[in-house]
């Protein structure tokens, strides 16, 4: 999770990597994230983002370079959890502290010298998960989170462009975003969408989800990923999910037989291959 970095939020940064050895300088913030890389070996980065996501128009360019592979510092590594220990000890509701959005800040070194020049230089993904709205109903706490009806899909259109060599994973918790995201895709290359998040995780909105996507997009989009905070969350979800989405390949397969092309079980195998993780 890097949203500190989205954010710009120094003191939790300057916390962590005095923990761990690290001067408090953007190099070794770099320098930071690099070498938990080498460690963790991560698929792509991820920050949550509020429901007013938003991003001011930058006037500068997003070309990134002069940014130099940094090697182990072994040391630092000997305390892992330095960065949840110090950074938490402000902190009145820690056991929330992980899933709260971010707010994400262009004008942030934090974001332009460290994060993005890291994704570029290592090709990591940042996966955006974008709509939720906490504390509808604070009286019941960590479970009165609810959705917005719309999130504002500019700021990703402008993150996207102004890191074009950055890849960015979205996901959008509104049913009513999910069209636009996959127009967005369709004119980023480097933007791909992901998965029925939270509320949007139910068998009906999958299928239409689902449909619409490969209708937009063909395979060009990971159609479900597993978010689960606990393993026993992925039995169910992974059960009504597969059968949702064969349904919804079964019903595209036909339309290509009934138009003279009949798809080998290959070319099957390579679709669904495509839509669980093989196309980002």
């Amino acid at each position: 999770r890097v949203d500190p970095l989205l954010a710009g939020d120094r003191k939790t940064i300057e916390n962590a990597l005095k923990a761990s050895g690290y001067a408090t300088s953007l190099e070794d913030a770099r320098k930071y994230l690099h070498d938990w890389c080498e460690t963790m070996k991560p698929e792509y980065l991820m920050a949550s983002t509020p429901h007013d996501f938003s991003l001011p128009p930058s006037e500068g360019g997003g070309t990134l370079s002069g940014v130099v592979k940094k090697g182990v510092n072994e040391s630092s590594l000997q305390s892992p959890f330095a960065f949840t220990e110090l950074a938490g000890n402000d902190c009145n509701d820690c056991e929330a502290t992980d899933i709260l959005p971010s707010i994400i800040n262009e004008s942030s070194d934090f974001l332009t010298e460290v994060l993005m020049p890291v994704c570029e230089e290592r090709d990591l993904p940042l996966a955006l998960k974008i709509g939720a709205h906490r504390s509808v109903n604070p009286a019941l706490l960590s479970a009165g989170d609810g959705l917005v009806a719309f999130a504002d899909t500019n700021t990703l259109a402008r993150l996207c462009g102004r890191f074009p060599k950055v890849r960015f994973l979205a996901t959008f918790l509104s049913r009513n975003n999910q069209q636009e995201a996959c127009v967005l895709a369709s004119k980023f290359r480097n933007l791909h969408i992901y998965g029925c998040w939270w509320f949007s995780n139910n068998p009906s909105i999958i299928k239409e989800i689902t449909q619409m996507r490969v209708e937009m997009l063909g395979t060009a989009f990971t159609a479900q990923h597993s978010d689960a905070r606990v393993v026993d969350q992925l039995i169910y979800k992974w059960s009504h999910s597969r059968s949702v989405i064969a349904k919804v390949l079964a019903t595209e397969y036909e339309k290509l037989i009934v138009s003279g092309w009949r798809p080998t079980r290959e070319e099957i195998r390579r679709d669904a291959g495509r839509l669980f993780g093989n196309s980002f």
